[in-house]
């Protein structure tokens, strides 16, 4: 494949994940009042450190370099954040939206890295670290927990995402489908799984959690997902 991925639907999940983990990186700096300086930093990373890392491990340009409209699109959900008050960015309503963020991010991630001639579980590994990457970035940088480690499921959403963007790729020639229906089905799922996460709180069992009984260890307060 000649590694160029552009098509109306994958554009539009790019400037959707962009948008929202430069929004959450915003909000981040926000809660700790900070400048706007810093709050555009914050915005900028998030927004693109999961794509610079897939594009740097799969030999690709990296994309913001490349796209002028990537930095503008971070500066200007910076500035929103700055001009409202950060209460509106708060509780469930956000979670979500981080969660539509996530979903397209690990189709894209997994997408470009499929273009780009990379086998399928590396590629599924690059949609999982657009992903994530981010807002692990992020969090390190404002020296908070990290959002992988708290209890709801979140990697495990970006995973069946990405891996439903490969199945669906591998298999779209023999079954007639076009790589738009799969692409609207990986995110409709990873957004689906991280959406019923958020609202049931629901988490894969952590470890040690079957034998706490027998060893009186107790429970991490935050199970990684």
């Amino acid at each position: 494949m000649n590694g160029e991925v552009l098509t109306p639907i994958l554009d539009w999940l790019d400037i959707v994940g962009i948008a929202i983990f430069a929004l959450s990186g915003a909000v981040v700096a926000a809660r700790e009042r900070q400048t706007f300086v810093t709050m555009a930093f914050f915005a900028l990373v998030t927004g693109v450190g999961g794509g610079t890392v897939r594009d740097l491990l799969i030999g690709a340009p990296v994309f913001w370099m490349t796209d002028g409209w990537v930095a503008p699109v971070c500066l200007g959900t910076a500035l929103i954040a700055w001009f409202t008050p950060v209460r509106l960015w708060q509780g469930r309503l956000f979670d979500y939206a981080d969660g539509i963020g996530l979903a397209a991010y690990a189709v894209l991630g997994t997408a470009k890295a499929m273009a780009y001639g990379v086998p399928p579980v590396p590629a599924a590994l690059m949609g999982i670290i657009t992903g994530c990457v981010g807002g692990i970035i992020r969090d390190v940088v404002a020296g908070r927990p990290s959002i992988i480690m708290q209890p709801e499921l979140y990697v495990t959403a970006a995973a069946l995402s990405a891996s439903l963007t490969v199945a669906g790729m591998l298999a779209a020639p023999m079954l007639g489908l076009s790589n738009g229906i799969v692409w609207g089905a990986g995110f409709a799922a990873g957004f689906a799984l991280r959406g019923a996460a958020i609202h049931w709180q629901l988490g894969l069992p952590h470890y040690g959690e079957r034998r706490r009984g027998e060893d009186h260890n107790p429970a991490p307060t935050s199970p990684p997902n």
